[in-house]
C-alpha cells in the first residue's frame, strides 16, 4: 500500500495533535508548526505551505512516522503482519480475498483517520514476489530470498544511460573514476541485502560492454582500431578483419575481439568497481 503525495499532503492539524500526545513545551510545537509553514519560494516569491511536510527537512521523516503510528497500531490491533518505511507499506495476509477486504479497509481507516489518500495505481493485492518494497523484491521458492527488484534494476541503467552519454569522448580512467564508480557503489551499497547474485553479475557484463562501446566509438577510423587491438594483443590479420567488419559500435562490444583485448582484469586494473566483487567482499567482512 502507497500514500499518494504524503509529504504533499498531509494535514498540518494532524501532525500537530500527534506530536501534542507526547511533547508539552508549547515552544517546541510552536517551532514545529512554523517549520510546516515555513512555505516555498518560487521565482522569488514565498508561498505558504497549508498542508505537508517540506520534503528532504531533517524533521519530515520523523513526523510521518509520527503521524502514520495510528496506522501501526491499527495494523497491530487487527494482528496484521506487515512493515511499513515512511509512506510505503506492505501487510501480509493468507488469501487474495483477505488482501481485498484489509486494503478496502485500511484505506478507509487512513483516509478517514488520517485524512490521507492511498495511491490506487501503485498499491495492489498481489504475491509477495510480484510486488516490491525499498526496491528489494524476492523470488518464487518455498524459502524466499531476497533479490533486486527489476524496477530497480531498470533505474539504474537508465541513470548510467545518462552518464555514458554525458562521458562521450572522456579518458576511460577518469570517467570510470569520476562517474561510473560514485553511482555503482552507492547503489551496490544499498542492495547488498540482496541474496540473488545474477543481478550484480549481468550489471557488471552490461557496463563492461558500454565501456567497449564507448572505446570503439572513439577509435572511429578503421587504422585506428587496427592499430589498438594489436596494441592490445590480438594479432595483425584478426585485427584488420574486426575492425572493418562494417558492424555496429554495440555489436562490437559484445564480440569476441573486444572481449579479448579488454577483459574483465583490464577493467579491474582500470579501478572499476564490479558490484558482484563488491557484494561478496561484504559478505566475507560480515
Amino acid at each position: 500500500m502507497d500514500l499518494e503525495k504524503f509529504f504533499d499532503r498531509v494535514n498540518h492539524d494532524i501532525v500537530m495533535s500527534r506530536v501534542a500526545r507526547r511533547v508539552n513545551d508549547k515552544r517546541v510545537l510552536l517551532l514545529i508548526r512554523r517549520y510546516l509553514q515555513a512555505g516555498i519560494m518560487e521565482g522569488g516569491l514565498i508561498t505558504a505551505s497549508r498542508e505537508g511536510t517540506p520534503q528532504g527537512g531533517p524533521l519530515s521523516p520523523l513526523l510521518s512516522n509520527i503521524v502514520l503510528d495510528d496506522l501501526d497500531k491499527e495494523l497491530e490491533r487487527r494482528g496484521l503482519s506487515f512493515c511499513r518505511y515512511a509512506d510505503d507499506c506492505n501487510i501480509h495476509v493468507s488469501s487474495r480475498r483477505a488482501g481485498q477486504r484489509v486494503l478496502e479497509s485500511i484505506t478507509g481507516f487512513v483516509q478517514r483517520r488520517l485524512k490521507l489518500q492511498v495511491n490506487r495505481d501503485k498499491s495492489a493485492v498481489a504475491r509477495p514476489w510480484e510486488r516490491k518494497f525499498l526496491g528489494y523484491s524476492m523470488t518464487h521458492h518455498l524459502k524466499p530470498r531476497l533479490k533486486v527488484a527489476r524496477q530497480s534494476v531498470k533505474r539504474i541503467r537508465e541513470e548510467l544511460k545518462e552518464a555514458f552519454h554525458r562521458g562521450k569522448g572522456r579518458k576511460l580512467n577518469r570517467f570510470t573514476e569520476q562517474e561510473l564508480n560514485p553511482i555503482l557503489r552507492g547503489w551496490g551499497n544499498y542492495f547488498e541485502l540482496a541474496e540473488v547474485e545474477g543481478t550484480f553479475e549481468e550489471l557488471d557484463q552490461w557496463v563492461r560492454r558500454k565501456l567497449r562501446q564507448m572505446l570503439w566509438r572513439q577509435w572511429k577510423r578503421n587504422h585506428t582500431r587496427t592499430k589498438r587491438l594489436i596494441h592490445r594483443g590480438l594479432a595483425k590479420e584478426r585485427a584488420v578483419k574486426s575492425a572493418g567488419n562494417g558492424r555496429g559500435a554495440w555489436w562490437n562490444s559484445a564480440a569476441s575481439h573486444m572481449n579479448e583485448a579488454f577483459p574483465k582484469r583490464y577493467f579491474d586494473r582500470l579501478g572499476l568497481i564490479s558490484l558482484l566483487d563488491q557484494r561478496r567482499h561484504v559478505l566475507k567482512t560480515a
